[in-house]
């Protein structure tokens, strides 16, 4: 795969570290999307993470790899709202390590590690919406693998068909409101988080919120759900 290749560039070890990590936590990710995870770390674990940070900085793959050991699961639930196909999802928490490799040094402890890394996961996730959009064709919620223009929610077997179906609804959708409805509702960011994640105003988030608050509801529409 393509996403291999460009590892690949990396030191041998540190491309292998990213890309068992990602296989290993794409096997798990279906069970951990829902699950919140803690955003705060004791001053202990941040002070073991500035030692890994300077470590990778300074050339020691093996600390790159307690960085990846330390994130893997949480960006694996963060890249699973992007795509629910296995091959993809692996590739990209793969791209999430190998920008998080890339832009360390510019890394500055004014917020904690972790909400630096999902940035890069939105961003990541946001860039391959954009490229999947610009050639997919749109379908219709019938012709997905189960009925889900029949389906509510007493109907819904399990979470991950819930979570199945609200991703086929959201991928009907442009990238900018996929992902601003995925931040604030599904993530259950804050207006505030949401802005400092996608580097928006605030007022603009809003906006943006709104409006695809109003195309999901007239996609529903469209498609029978309501």
């Amino acid at each position: 795969m393509f996403l291999c290749v460009t590892v690949y560039f990396f030191p041998f070890p540190i491309a292998g570290w990213i890309m068992t990590a990602s296989k290993a936590s794409t096997r798990q990710a279906d069970q951990s999307a829902d699950r919140t995870e803690p955003d705060s770390c004791s001053q202990e674990e941040e002070g073991q993470e500035k030692i890994w940070i300077e470590g990778t900085l300074a050339g020691e793959s093996e600390a790159f790899a307690k960085l990846v050991e330390r994130y893997q699961q949480e960006m694996a639930a963060q890249m699973w709202r992007f795509s629910r196909d296995r091959n993809v999802h692996e590739e990209l928490v793969q791209d999430v390590f190998v920008e998080v490799y890339r832009s360390l040094g510019s890394f500055r402890y004014e917020s904690p590690l972790l909400h630096w890394v999902r940035k890069i996961g939105v961003r990541v996730g946001y860039r391959y919406w954009k490229q999947k959009d610009r050639k997919k064709e749109k379908v219709s919620l019938s012709q997905m693998p189960y009925d889900s223009t029949e389906a509510n929610t007493d109907q819904l077997q399990s979470a991950e068909q819930a979570g199945n179906l609200l991703h086929a609804m959201l991928e009907q959708l442009p990238p900018r409101d996929r992902m601003i409805l995925t931040l604030i509702y599904w993530e259950e960011h804050t207006v505030e988080e949401a802005a400092e994640v996608t580097g928006w105003s605030k007022s603009l988030v809003k906006v943006q919120a709104f409006r695809a608050r109003k195309k999901l509801k007239q996609l529903l529409q469209e498609q029978g759900t309501t």
